[in-house]
């Protein structure tokens, strides 16, 4: 028999209720994921988030006879702030941290032109979390799924699948308090912990979120654009594996991208690494040459393609890329923080 996450049996071939068993194969083959492979190591700084983490998913699988009763770990965590900034890839941390299963859900993964078929999607996707307990559901864009309930246009579909979601997440506490496994595993001697699931959000609008699901996801966390050592390291985790002139200044790198994120630090690099070819490109073309001559050409300019990328390539790119995120922008991740947020 195939084998699932955690050495468990797939949960298609021991399910024996009456959801249609393409709903449950269609789980497992676009949001299941059983090992993202991203440590915490690889992501530049964002130390108080990474701790903030830890706390309240890392530790209740490490020590699950501490966080009982009122210290039963968070069943919702929230992520927020500026796109770019690395809140996908800290939910994939916790999951390889944790060596929970991963479940990546988006908001088109969990619609269907079918009546009911989205909630029976939500109702599976929590099941089969159950059951391949310990999980981590990770929710891109929360707000696009759970949004504010009562708008003039919300379709009646939206909001059967906002409530799935919320009964569902109130299930997930309900089994983490009392033990019951709604999943299929009768192992009732499963030790502490072994059963969490925990559902991490990460939006870049969080002010358009529903209240009771902001309720739900108890922990919500700021994620920030990167600071001035951060953004040192991200230059360096960027331009791994590609050869960098002994010119680069790194500190006035990391000067000049004030505001930047890390997905706008990553862009620049990348197009930093590509003058090399760009100039044996125009040169080239200055020579009048065809597409179909630039391969042998490329070929024999080898040399001068891989170049090592100088300060002054990273100038020139950061001549061209700005930053993503506005002034105006940041204010209000800064308000929502101060009202909702969790420190």
């Amino acid at each position: 028999m195939p084998t699932g996450p955690h050495g468990k049996p797939k949960y298609s071939e021991v399910y024996t209720g009456s959801v249609d068993k393409d709903l449950i194969e269609m789980v497992e083959r676009d949001i299941l994921d059983a090992n993202p492979n991203v440590p915490f190591d690889s992501i530049a700084g964002l130390e108080e988030a990474k701790g903030l983490l830890q706390e309240a998913v890392v530790l209740p699988l490490i020590i699950p006879n501490y966080f009982q009763g009122i210290r039963r770990p968070w069943k919702g965590v929230l992520m927020f702030g500026p796109p770019g900034t690395g809140k996908t890839l800290l939910a994939k941390a916790v999951a390889t941290e944790c060596n929970t299963t991963f479940f990546n859900v988006t908001a088109s993964m969990l619609t269907s032109k079918w009546r009911g078929e989205s909630e029976k999607l939500v109702r599976t996707l929590f099941d089969m979390a159950r059951y391949y307990a310990p999980s981590t559901i990770f929710i891109d864009e929360v707000d696009a799924l759970a949004g504010a309930r009562g708008g003039s246009s919300e379709h009646e579909a939206s909001r059967r699948v906002k409530t799935e979601l919320l009964v569902q997440m109130d299930g997930i506490s309900s089994l983490q308090t009392t033990g019951d496994d709604e999943g299929g595993d009768e192992d009732d001697d499963a030790p502490p912990g072994s059963k969490q699931v925990v559902v991490l959000g990460a939006t870049n609008l969080p002010w358009q979120l529903d209240e009771a699901f902001r309720r739900r996801l108890e922990k919500r966390i700021y994620i920030p654009l990167p600071l001035r050592e951060d953004r040192k390291d991200l230059f360096s985790i960027a331009m791994a594996g590609v050869p960098v002139g002994d010119d680069v200044d790194v500190e006035r790198l990391a000067d000049g991208t004030e505001g930047y994120s890390g997905a706008d630090i990553a862009n620049l690099c990348r197009d930093a690494s590509m003058m090399s070819m760009r100039r044996v490109l125009d040169d080239l073309r200055k020579q009048g040459l065809s597409m179909a001559q630039f391969k042998d050409r490329l070929a024999e300019q080898q040399s001068d393609v891989t170049t090592p990328v100088s300060q002054a390539d990273f100038l020139s790119a950061l001549s061209k890329i700005k930053s993503s995120v506005g002034s105006a922008d940041l204010q209000k991740f800064e308000d929502w923080m101060a009202e909702f947020g969790s420190k």
